[in-house]
């Protein structure tokens, strides 16, 4: 493995002392805005393709979460985090001096950052050409006794220079060197320029980047952007994976919710992040409960509880999932409260891609069908969702379709759940805030 190690130089981390200069929100503080497209936009997918598309990768980024947390050892770890990169939205950012533009897949299940290096012995395509760092006069590698490469799941050392590897199956996935770089993120005069980013310049890379050149990661730990750019405050507002318009993301002082509330969306509601020993990086909330059609189901409390002894289970919101996942006891009482009110006959489920709880539609001539009303209790909110965050119609088969699945593990709220909302990520308050919004208008604006 050392030998291997040798070879494969590659990427990822962020350094901690980051020096923030560049442009601040008018009342003072630093942020920016910055816009965020779907992995499938523009590509010419069917609706019917796109819900495919969509489920294939919520279903594999699923199973792999929840690997996570008993996994054996710290490449064990590295080897899942890769298989779970999969994310649906890409944020716009440039990488050195003079800057290089390119998108990155958005992830708040991670803290790696990183991009494709030239020279690339082994790359996979991207939109942008690879990131060259003799060509940028602010890289610096990282040495191996950098505080961010020992936060590294496996960190290596060639030559004093801090390497990672993040495997997948048996071939290396990305690995490369640990470097400093200048990085500008924003858009629409929210420019601003941040140095000595710690990130990942790989030069072995497979697998699939969805339309990007990289990966951002927005996780609670050190490595994350989040955490370097020492700004714990966040938000987005997500448009449908279906819509061509683009979603915003808010970072710093840009991340309130003081301007979306109208008269019509109710007051914000803010919920406690919890604590995974075992995933400390992922934002985990306490769900007490979830009403259908405005009954209470009988979910016992352990079902959406983290396992104290090994770290499964439990309850994560997730960007890089697109529907939402409910552990199996919770998922067949949903199932059945929608069979119960609904009143439609169910649809033949044929393929794996395919949701598990879908209704023949049309409905028959002259027959009125109204859907029960779905809200996901948290810990002092309640996340009342409109219909289209969670019943649509598969362009594929017709039929009408619960947006959710069942998990074998803990359950993960997808981000067609809030879609449409205005979620904001507090990590230094350790909340997680939220109301809905117009998020399609708020891109247009903003």
């Amino acid at each position: 493995m050392a030998s291997i190690a040798a070879v494969l130089l590659v990427l990822l981390p962020l350094l901690l002392s980051a020096a923030v200069a560049g442009a601040t929100h008018p009342d003072g503080g630093f942020g920016f805005q910055a816009t965020l497209t779907h992995v499938d936009a523009g590509a010419g997918y069917t609706d019917a393709q796109l819900l495919s598309r969509a489920v294939r990768r919520s279903r594999s980024r699923a199973g792999a979460l929840q690997s996570l947390a008993t996994a054996a050892d710290a490449l064990t770890a590295a080897r899942i985090l890769v298989q779970a990169s999969q994310g649906e939205y890409l944020m716009s950012m440039a990488i050195g001096t003079p800057p290089r533009y390119y998108s990155a897949i958005l992830d708040t299940g991670s803290d790696l950052i990183w991009t494709q290096c030239a020279p690339c012995m082994l790359c996979v395509d991207q939109p942008t050409p690879y990131f060259d760092p003799a060509r940028s006069s602010s890289y610096a590698k990282l040495s191996c006794s950098s505080p961010m490469c020992n936060a590294l799941y496996y960190p290596l050392c060639y030559q004093n220079t801090c390497v990672y590897q993040y495997f997948y199956g048996d071939s290396a996935n990305t690995a490369g060197v640990l470097a400093n770089e200048t990085f500008t993120f924003g858009t629409n005069g929210t420019w601003v320029t941040v140095p000595r980013i710690a990130f990942g310049c790989g030069n072995l890379n497979a697998g699939s980047l969805f339309n990007g050149s990289g990966m951002v990661g927005f996780g609670r730990g050190p490595l994350s952007l989040v955490s370097q750019l020492g700004a714990p405050r966040f938000s987005y507002c997500l448009t449908s994976f279906m819509s061509p318009v683009p979603s915003r993301l808010y970072f710093g002082a840009y991340a309130t919710l003081n301007s979306t509330s109208t008269s019509d969306s109710g007051p914000v509601q803010s919920t406690p992040f919890i604590i995974n020993p075992a995933l400390p990086t992922m934002y985990y909330l306490n769900m007490t409960g979830i009403s259908v059609g405005g009954d209470l189901l009988p979910v016992e409390p352990w079902v959406f509880a983290i396992n104290e002894e090994d770290g499964t289970g439990g309850v994560i919101i997730d960007s890089g999932s697109t529907i939402t996942y409910l552990a199996q006891p919770a998922y067949d009482m949903v199932h059945e409260a929608f069979v119960a009110q609904v009143g439609l006959p169910l649809a033949n489920v044929t393929s794996p891609d395919d949701l598990n709880t879908c209704f023949k539609w049309p409905p028959p001539p002259k027959r009125m069908v109204s859907m029960p009303e779905l809200v996901l209790h948290f810990e002092g909110a309640d996340m009342d969702l409109p219909l289209e965050n969670y019943m649509l119609i598969d362009g594929g088969t017709g039929n009408l379709c619960l947006a959710m699945a069942p998990s074998d593990d803990g359950s993960i709220i997808g981000s067609f759940q809030h879609a449409n909302f205005h979620v904001l990520y507090d990590n230094e308050n350790s909340l997680l805030s939220f109301i809905p919004a117009p998020c399609n208008l708020m891109s247009l604006l903003t």
